[in-house]
């Protein structure tokens, strides 16, 4: 098994962060394997990004770790956290409120993140490293109480494990019912979405009356839409009975009223909501797949096809999404409608709006793609030329 030594510098002990550095080399050259070191500039990240010191040196190592995962095509990058260290997490999770994924401590493995040591307590690691003729260097920051980390683990622990001679031991068997209880719930709550969520326009639709009725109501919620990023869980629930149109978004997704349901839709980067793009042109990704064809007569009939009179057509083909204050004139009526109307009265939903395209000529609408097709090309006794618009797979 081929393997290598990773230490982070994070510059923030002077002489003894380059003695830390120094140890780890002679560490890796007696084991003859690979040294892989890189200096942070961790203060300069603290300021930066608002964040405390123990969250920059976390983002600053793993960020560093999974570069390294992928330029060294290594499989693992096992890390040294142990039992009293998971004790440490879950006191802190519980003293900020947590549900219980926080009450489970330490996950062993996280991708290709691993914990190999968990089960162990730091006295038994020690104990071992002594008598193996190990040696090791402290981090003198570990016995600074202004952290957290280290006023629970030198304030708190101690007279913790005065209570019962086993409490670490009786520690790990809590969490692992816990991790099994969470295991379930998470089962569980699979089996909810799997009958809930209903594919839709790329997204999900969820009836609103059966979230309503998962009992407690919060609970479901939390656990049913907290992958998606939503945290906002009394906006979620006041959402179940808004108005159709209301919307709220995390960072990745948004869920939107729409009469009975809530729509679940992955917000895009980038979306061509606006760009008019002309059908003729060759496109790598073309929004709609549009077959232009010259024919003699009208054949199958369906919402796939289109036929119009080529000779209405004074201006070049262009698909584009619908934009406020659109109208047409709907193929079989009297007058012009607006569009936002027409989708009103065919019921429309806000996402199959927003995924409404429409074909244009000039500044006309030809065809609300699928839908409804203008009077104003349509096919008459004087027709002498006949262009067929086919939406293909």
């Amino acid at each position: 098994m081929s393997f290598g030594l990773a230490h982070c510098n994070f510059s923030l002990r002077g002489n003894e962060s380059e003695e830390d550095q120094k140890f780890v080399k002679h560490l890796a050259s007696d084991l003859q394997v690979p040294f892989f070191v890189t200096h942070f500039d961790t203060l300069g990240y603290v300021n930066k990004n608002k964040v405390s010191v123990q969250i920059a040196a976390r983002e600053l190592r793993y960020q560093w770790f999974n570069e390294l995962l992928e330029t060294k095509e290594y499989d693992f990058m096992a890390t040294a956290h142990h039992l009293d260290d998971s004790l440490e997490t879950f006191i802190i999770n519980l003293s900020r409120g947590t549900g219980i994924d926080g009450l489970t401590g330490i996950p062993e493995k996280i991708n290709k993140i691993v914990r190999p040591l968990l089960t162990f307590s730091r006295d038994e690691i020690l104990a071992f490293a002594e008598d193996q003729g190990i040696s090791w260097r402290e981090d003198s920051s570990n016995e600074e109480i202004k952290y957290l980390r280290n006023k629970i683990r030198h304030q708190i622990v101690p007279p913790l494990k005065e209570l019962h001679p086993t409490f670490l031991e009786n520690f790990k068997t809590t969490q692992h019912y816990l991790e099994d209880t969470a295991l379930m719930l998470q089962n569980h709550i699979k089996s909810v979405i799997d009958e809930l969520f209903v594919p839709y326009q790329n997204g999900y639709k969820i009836e609103t009356i059966s979230l309503i009725a998962l009992q407690p109501t919060d609970a479901y919620l939390h656990a049913i839409f907290s992958e998606y990023g939503f945290t906002a869980w009394g906006d979620i629930l006041d959402l179940l009975t808004a108005m159709s149109g209301k919307e709220i978004r995390s960072r990745t997704h948004r869920l939107i009223k729409d009469r009975k349901y809530l729509l679940l839709q992955e917000i895009q980067d980038s979306d061509r909501t606006d760009d008019e793009i002309n059908i003729a042109e060759e496109l790598a990704e073309p929004p709609v797949n549009l077959k232009i064809e010259s024919v003699q007569d009208i054949e199958e009939k369906n919402n796939t096809i289109l036929y119009v009179d080529k000779e209405t057509l004074n201006h070049k083909l262009t698909v584009r999404k619908w934009k406020k204050g659109d109208y047409f004139y709907p193929l079989g009526m009297d007058g012009k409608k607006k569009v936002a109307k027409f989708f009103k009265d065919e019921k429309m939903d806000t996402v199959a709006k927003e995924n409404q395209w429409i074909l244009c000529c000039g500044e006309k609408i030809v065809w609300i793609i699928g839908r409804r097709a203008d009077d104003r090309f349509k096919i008459t006794s004087k027709t002498k030329k006949i262009l067929k618009v086919t939406v293909e797979e």
